[in-house]
């Protein structure tokens, strides 16, 4: 069991005079990779608390479990696989590296494919999925495809039938092109939503709908199965996890919309922080610092929530993304060797937009009764062409926020005072473009990793989602018994039998 005293034990000195007590402090606790800038000088990490951390991550093994997780070793031991994500952006085992460069190679030929109206003329992407196989893709295309998104594109994921005829009622179903996106191929949300496609499809007239699909999965198997030709399916790695699985061709919709030389700079841009990620010390090392914050707000301070605010709307999915990323990986009770971990593990990860956020939930972040360490996505770059005032103030208020969250204001009026001393760190890039965001995703990725090496559990696994769909499949058969609650739920909306 790790030693965990030597943190617990860290001084809670306020963030004001740890300022006061360091003149280098913004230097020690801040780092350039990559085109973005961290800085975490408005957290309560401390030169010891970082030395306690590094310690903690020797005992743990951190560079050995590192080295093991882009040597292609088995680090998802609960279901004995390689993780390999960074494989897809060449950073990994050499033979895996190989193998995802073909995919991506097989991927941009299919592109070109299409491109050159081989499936006749397509101009709409209807992509289905759930999980990594949507938040992905979707986050990539809205974040940058505003402008210049070289198709329209749908991402659906929700069972919700609302949702695909939102898609419905957009595009055309004779140049539109359904994109199946399924690790296993039999996810029942997914496969429910691209039966309700073709079936739209064929509604419309399309005489060979099972033409117009692209498979992207780690089953192709299964693919053909069901239908779809072998030359239109996209294999990606079963070592390829779905919240990690942007990366591979399930990026697809990405690739195609954006262009392949876009998706190309978002390997790069991975890859370098993956470099950075492997061969920095821990004290400047940009995912392990903020694992490091992550892990002192939780286990010294008993912070049960994190918050990321985009202070840019291209950024909007960010949050949601990171819910899973964060909450899937670390959400986990028991350790690599199924003991209870006994301590708290991924802090709930919920967020926002600047400025909406400001004048909804800061409220509770300034004044409320819960320790929440917020941080701050800003891009010095503006993403439109207004008047620079508009960019002016979207930046200013982000980097105010943080000022005001660390100094407060004492007033004799105790309902105007703000106590101040409240955390954030900020992650300020140059630009929003392919390669930082591929950094910057990637960054999460490793922060992700060390978090979970730390506190001595799997990121890696996702049994928890399993209960709730096993259940409701079995009470679609009928077959399952509930409790008198969930009994008179499923009566009431007329779903029995």
């Amino acid at each position: 069991m790790a030693d965990w005293s030597a943190i617990e034990a860290l001084p809670t000195t306020k963030l004001v005079d740890l300022f006061a007590q360091d003149p280098d402090r913004l230097s020690r606790l801040s780092l350039d990779v990559a085109g973005i800038h961290f800085d975490w000088s408005k957290t309560h990490l401390t030169a010891d608390a970082i030395a306690a951390f590094e310690a903690l991550a020797k005992a743990q093994d951190l560079a050995g479990k590192r080295d093991a997780l882009f040597g292609g070793a088995v680090v998802n031991v609960t279901e004995g696989r390689a993780v390999e994500h960074t494989a897809e952006r060449g950073e990994g085992k050499a033979e895996s590296v190989a193998i995802a460069r073909q995919s991506h190679q097989r991927m941009r030929a299919l592109i070109d494919a299409i491109e050159a109206e081989a499936f006749g003329p397509v101009r709409s992407i209807l992509h289905v999925g759930i999980g990594g196989s949507a938040l992905g893709p979707d986050l990539l295309v809205d974040a940058l495809g505003r402008e210049d998104s070289r198709y329209e594109v749908a991402i659906v994921s929700n069972v919700d039938g609302v949702a695909l005829e939102d898609a419905f009622r957009r595009f055309d179903p004779t140049t539109t092109l359904l994109v199946v996106a399924s690790k296993t191929f039999t996810t029942t949300e997914t496969m429910l939503n691209a039966q309700s496609v073709l079936q739209w499809m064929t509604e419309a007239g399309v005489e060979d709908p099972y033409g117009k699909v692209i498979a992207l999965t780690a089953s192709p198997d299964k693919a053909v199965e069901w239908g779809v030709d072998e030359t239109r399916i996209l294999p990606f790695s079963e070592s390829v996890g779905g919240r990690y699985s942007l990366w591979s061709t399930i990026g697809f919709p990405a690739a195609i919309a954006l262009g392949w030389d876009r998706f190309e700079e978002l390997l790069e841009g991975a890859a370098e922080m993956d470099r950075h990620f492997r061969l920095s010390a821990l004290h400047e090392n940009a995912p392990a610092i903020a694992a490091f914050a992550d892990l002192y707000y939780t286990q010294v301070r008993g912070a049960e929530t994190r918050a990321p605010f985009a202070y840019d709307q291209r950024l909007r999915l960010l949050p949601s993304y990171l819910q899973q990323l964060e909450m899937e990986s670390n959400g986990k009770g028991v350790t690599v060797d199924g003991q209870p971990v006994g301590r708290p593990t991924a802090a709930i990860t919920w967020g926002g937009v600047g400025t909406d956020a400001q004048h909804a939930v800061f409220q509770l972040l300034h004044q409320g009764t819960h320790l929440v360490p917020v941080e701050f996505l800003a891009v010095i770059e503006a993403g439109d062409s207004l008047a620079p005032d508009h960019h002016r103030q979207l930046l200013l208020n982000a980097f105010a926020q943080g000022a005001a969250l660390m100094k407060g204001k004492q007033v004799d009026d105790p309902a105007r005072s703000y106590s101040g001393d409240r955390p954030s760190s900020t992650l300020l890039l140059d630009d929003l473009d392919a390669r930082t965001l591929g950094a910057l995703i990637a960054f999460y990725e490793h922060r992700v990793f060390v978090n979970g090496v730390l506190l001595g559990i799997n990121s890696f696994d996702q049994f928890g989602v399993e209960l709730g769909k096993e259940m409701a499949k079995a009470a679609d058969k009928g077959g399952q018994a509930f409790d008198p609650s969930t009994t008179d739920l499923i009566r009431r909306a007329g779903l029995e039998g």
